[in-house]
């Protein structure tokens, strides 16, 4: 149990649920991705409080995201993109005070039997330097390349496609 926040808090990793994306949903993202990247992106030298938020809006497409919810709260967000033989997981971010509570592994667990079923291999990208590199390895994620900036991971299907 984590108790970062003050004090032991129930186990969250069972109390949330994924919602389609609307075309409202978009500022509550950029305005999560901004508070959740703004620690790693300082830390690179990269933070800019306008293009943080702008990368998201002109990426963002309602039909591939989902939103997390908390009781019934926004609490987060992610995208899983299809491009060709792959799906890119993009924009999963989750909100700062229920980071650590198993929230973000069991969104990662259904996504990614999702993907497995379908026999698709999933791609994405962090920060380097990141936390959350370290949740995509303990999902069988691979650093598959790196650049100064980002790292890019791959996760295998457990069941390829025929």
């Amino acid at each position: 149990m984590d108790t970062r926040a003050g004090g032991p808090r129930p186990d969250l990793a069972t109390g949330w649920a994924l919602r389609a994306a609307g075309p409202a949903d978009v500022e509550a993202i950029a305005e999560l991705r901004a508070r959740v990247l703004r620690p790693d992106l300082e830390r690179l030298g990269r933070f800019d409080e306008h293009r943080v938020r702008q990368r998201l809006r002109d990426s963002f497409s309602a039909r591939h995201t989902s939103i997390i919810e908390v009781g019934g709260a926004f609490a987060g967000s992610v995208t899983v993109r299809p491009d060709g033989e792959t799906r890119w997981l993009e924009h999963f971010y989750l909100a700062p005070d229920l980071q650590g509570g198993g929230i973000g592994s069991a969104v990662l667990r259904t996504l990614l039997a999702r993907a497995d079923a379908e026999g698709w291999p999933v791609r994405l990208n962090v920060l380097r330097g990141s936390a959350a590199q370290r949740l995509y390895e303990r999902h069988g994620f691979t650093v598959e390349a790196q650049d100064p900036i980002d790292v890019f991971l791959v996760r295998r299907p457990a069941y390829p496609r025929s």
